[in-house]
């Protein structure tokens, strides 16, 4: 057959924009493409509830692509293993509860685990402000691409709304700050201290403490929510994050039976 470039041109713009259009209206909003928040998309996704990721970089999967120092290995302690399985993802026990893992076929498990789950990705689009209502609460995201921001372009963004918004945007926690910026008197903790440096025991079990409904409307999730609380970093050790995704998820999905 014959190739038409106008005819490519035209798929690509029309299944985008009937897509892109569909998720303008949302229940679940996760802002960061990281491992705890693809963990939360796919069992947001499976528990029914209509979900989108956004990530303002061209690649998924945050900095779990690179393993530890850029060996493509991960550890993921006992308690998340059921994870890996629910993702279908291979590991072998190197040690005694410490099980390893590639970290390129995790990512593209995980990403593949939310997608077929029924969540929605878009990549290259960034969140720089979050829309607000009654009392303040969180009830949507302002968008543009993430070139334009990159970039710093002074161009006007699009919003979009949701019911929940879950901030997975690891160390620098974003959208947190930004309620905590932009709204007059918001509360989040006493504030967002920071992540401590490195304790992977102490910052990995914090993170089942950490992962909440930080502000009405917004869950924090992964690094993001140790850096909202000021606990330790953990490195290459990847089951809290996914433990934390499962969590927030698990609050989103209460949250919404009872509006």
């Amino acid at each position: 057959m014959e190739l038409d470039e106008l005819i490519i041109t035209r798929a690509i713009v029309d299944e985008f924009s009937k897509v892109f259009l569909d998720y303008t209206d949302v229940d679940v909003a996760l802002v960061g493409g990281g491992p705890a928040n693809l963990v939360a998309a796919k069992y947001l996704a499976e528990a029914g509830l209509k979900t989108v990721l956004f990530e303002k970089k061209l690649s998924i999967g945050g900095g779990m692509w690179g393993g530890g120092m850029m060996f493509p290995r991960i550890v993921v302690q006992e308690d998340a293993k059921h994870i890996l399985d629910d993702f279908d993802i291979n590991y072998h026990e190197y040690e005694e509860g410490y099980y390893v893992a590639s970290s390129v076929e995790s990512v593209a498990k995980l990403i593949c685990g939310a997608t077929e789950a029924g969540a929605e990705i878009f990549n290259l689009i960034d969140v720089e402000d979050v829309m607000i209502r009654e009392n303040d609460a969180v009830c949507g995201l302002v968008i543009n691409w993430g070139p334009v921001s990159m970039a710093r372009l002074h161009v006007d963004p699009l919003a979009i709304k949701a019911k929940v918004v879950i901030d997975g945007t690891g160390h620098d926690a974003g959208i947190c700050n930004t309620v905590l910026r932009k709204i007059p008197g918001a509360e989040i903790g006493s504030g967002i201290p920071g992540e401590k440096p490195m304790w992977a025991d102490i910052g990995e079990r914090a993170l089942m403490d950490t992962t909440k409904e930080v502000y009405p409307g917004l869950i924090v999730a992964g690094m993001a929510a140790n850096a909202v609380a000021g606990a330790p970093r953990m490195g290459p050790v990847f089951g809290g994050m996914m433990l934390s995704g499962k969590k927030a998820a698990e609050i989103a999905i209460e949250k919404l039976k009872n509006k």
